[in-house]
């Protein structure tokens, strides 16, 4: 692992010392609406220099723990498959060196390599997911590997009932059928997310946030907009609940800056993106 000189602030310690890792997953060729989500890290990273290190949500600050920055992967536009197996790959080195792998989407499909890395070293695997969208669709077009169908290759994986959506008001008639055996789902909000999170102590979870969770008021900068979403504050202080458990890894993904001339959606991830390193990395 080598330096990347392009961070996202402060997170320039070295790869050694490190106890989090992020890394950029510029994919977005599954896209169902509006691609450009593959733009989402590089400008993360360069936005980031207008907030500051230091929360104060948290009363913490980024110069405080270690990050290091991997860059983005350089992945294959033309086949799903092999973006995914490059990502696994990733996420797996970080596993390996005793790091936590913080990925930074593109589309949420990306999601599913970081998982399958994941899995095979905590089969135990549970997963809690933020999203407007249920992203469970058998497929999608025909094509299995989709940002529709993202956390039903998920469940492929690690099975029913250790799947827990939040959020979620969009999807298929057939997907919220499906979910009612096979995954856990609190529509619209993240009313029962503490009970669930007590339930979940003391497992491995992977967390997967999709921005789209947000209303689109607060964050147009995403290819699917939906209405009726949380605000800023209920998905930061719902993230403070998730942070308590055993995160073994995560993802932010689905900011598309094309959509905000603006800036603000960027603005917002990178803030967001502040406060979920400030409370997943270890100290010390």
């Amino acid at each position: 692992m080598e330096k990347n000189i392009h961070t996202f602030i402060a997170c320039d310690s070295e790869y050694s010392q490190a106890k989090t890792v992020i890394f950029g997953a510029p994919f977005d060729s599954t896209t169902s609406y509006r691609p450009g989500t593959r733009f989402a890290s590089q400008h993360i990273r360069n936005e980031s220099y207008g907030i500051e290190t230091y929360s104060p949500y948290l009363d913490m600050d980024l110069t405080d723990i270690s990050v290091f920055d991997g860059g983005d992967l350089e992945l294959c536009f033309g086949s799903p498959e092999m973006a995914l197996q490059d990502i696994e790959s990733m996420t797996a080195k970080i596993l390996d060196d005793d790091k936590l792998p913080l990925m930074i989407g593109g589309e949420h499909l990306v999601t599913l390599g970081s998982v399958r890395a994941v899995f095979k070293r905590y089969p135990d695997l549970h997963i809690i997911h933020f999203d407007a969208h249920a992203d469970l669709r058998e497929d999608y077009l025909g094509q299995k590997l989709s940002h529709a169908s993202v956390i039903r290759r998920c469940h492929d994986l690690v099975g029913d009932h250790r799947i827990y959506q939040f959020g979620i008001r969009s999807g298929d008639r057939t997907e919220f059928e499906w979910s009612k055996n096979h995954t856990y789902m609190n529509r619209f909000n993240f009313n029962t997310l503490k009970d669930i999170c007590k339930s979940l102590e003391g497992k491995p979870i992977y967390f997967t946030l999709d921005l789209d969770v947000l209303d689109p008021s607060v964050f147009c900068g995403t290819g699917t907009p939906e209405a009726d979403g949380v605000s800023y504050r209920e998905l930061l202080d719902a993230i403070i609940d998730v942070s308590r458990l055993n995160i073994v890894g995560l993802d932010m993904n689905e900011l598309s800056p094309p959509y905000d001339q603006s800036g603000s959606s960027t603005a917002l991830a990178c803030k967001l993106l502040r406060e979920i390193l400030l409370l997943v990395t270890p100290r010390g």
